[in-house]
């Protein structure tokens, strides 16, 4: 599976959790930047995970429409572990039934 995380300078031991729940394609984008308004989703994207307490709001309404037009889903935490960690786990689950 593959994630592109929004938000936050680094992702320190994010990556190695999302990498233990299946992720095998790690992206990340700080979304401080200006240009970060411009970036593009990758189509086969399995899932965007946004970092709602390190981005703007802008940013994240840019993010949300092009992933919507990816068909990619989208999904809000803060960047704590314990609270993306619920939120994966959920989609891992949905992913697995399709």
């Amino acid at each position: 599976m593959s994630v592109l995380v929004i938000g936050g300078d680094r992702l320190g031991n994010i990556k190695d959790n999302l990498k233990n729940s299946g992720f095998d394609n790690i992206k990340h984008v700080t979304g401080r930047r200006n240009s970060d308004r411009k970036i593009d989703i990758p189509v086969k994207m399995d899932l965007v995970l946004i970092l709602t307490d390190f981005i703007n709001h802008k940013v994240a309404e840019i993010i949300k429409a092009k992933s919507k037009k990816n068909n990619t889903k989208i999904l809000y935490s803060k960047r704590s572990w314990v609270h993306m960690e619920k939120v994966i786990k959920e989609f891992i689950d949905d992913y697995k039934m399709r």
